[in-house]
């Protein structure tokens, strides 16, 4: 790999490592209300982005089409707010290893969706890679108590988190890392409150305690601004296919920091399925040779939906 893509690499790598440590936060917000929790992660991500969204900005914005928006709207929908709500409703009635299994599969749905949407066939080791990453975050977190209820709703939460990158590919190269994490926050925590106010009425938001402010700053500061912004910059680097590899680290980082809150331990299946992805995230990447068999090229690059590009080249359109 050249120093573009493994820098990409890197980047969605700490953005999945971010997600996956923030179930610590999660497991202190259950008696918060969802919606509440959500605006003010969401709001308060957005403020934090907005400063750092890069010049012309507003011009930017200005030059998206209705239909980008309405993609935007649903990228926040689907893959920010309803996947948040679907991980929730299946873990009613599922284990949360249940809903974390299908969500594991994502690289898998990814490999295939992205090449197809793009007009071209999967990437034989791409795919590949995907299927070691879910076979080892399956080890990882094991099969749960669920029932059909339960099982609806995991499908649902991976399909949040596939449209969370797919849905991405068309605006993230006009936009940048920064103003697309920005947006739809921005979008999300309207979204959020929306829901918030049909469903819960005037008890929708209130002030937070301090270990639930704690918890809102991590998630609103770290994994949101942080991961969101390292996330799209990764995939703009290497393509959404190589990027959501990584997302096989989620369920790796929390088995690793579980034991650190007493709320699970680190065994056997869990170190088996840690290597399972991480063989799978060096195959697929290119680590261990080229995706597809291609001959070794430097210095290719990939756009943002993980078409190469020639060398060296920055295109203008393609801010930061």
């Amino acid at each position: 790999m050249n120093a573009t893509t493994t820098r990409g690499s890197l980047l969605a790598a700490l953005a999945c490592v971010l997600v996956g440590g923030s179930f610590t936060a999660n497991s202190v917000l259950g008696d918060y209300p969802y919606a509440g929790g959500q605006f003010l992660r969401y709001g308060l991500a957005c403020l934090l982005l907005l400063p750092v969204a890069g010049k012309g900005a507003a011009d930017r914005l200005r030059a998206l089409t209705p239909r980008q928006w309405g993609r935007l709207a649903l990228l926040s929908a689907v893959g920010m707010v309803g996947f948040n709500l679907a991980v929730i409703a299946a873990e009613r009635t599922a284990e949360p290893a249940v809903p974390g299994v299908f969500v594991g599969c994502a690289p898998v749905a990814v490999a295939v969706l992205v090449p197809l949407l793009d007009g071209r066939g999967p990437q034989r080791t791409v795919l590949y890679g995907a299927l070691l990453v879910a076979v080892g975050a399956f080890t990882v977190q094991g099969w749960g108590r669920t029932d059909g209820v339960g099982i609806a709703f995991s499908v649902c939460a991976l399909a949040g988190e596939v449209g969370f990158a797919v849905l991405a590919v068309p605006v993230l190269r006009p936009l940048g890392p920064r103003l697309l994490s920005a947006v739809v926050c921005a979008v999300a925590a309207l979204e959020s409150a929306a829901i918030g106010l049909l469903v819960d009425g005037g008890g929708w938001l209130r002030r937070p305690d301090g270990v639930e402010t704690a918890a809102l700053l991590w998630q609103a500061v770290v994994v949101t601004v942080v991961g969101f912004v390292c996330w799209y910059m990764g995939m703009q680097r290497i393509g959404a296919e190589r990027a959501t590899l990584f997302s096989g680290l989620i369920p790796v980082a929390a088995a690793c920091t579980a034991p650190l809150i007493g709320t699970g331990s680190y065994g056997l299946p869990q170190a088996a399925g840690s290597a399972l992805v991480g063989l799978g995230v060096a195959l697929g990447s290119g680590v261990l040779g080229r995706a597809g068999g291609e001959p070794r090229s430097r210095g290719r690059t990939f756009r943002g939906n993980g078409r190469p590009e020639s060398r060296g080249v920055r295109v203008p359109e393609r801010p930061e």
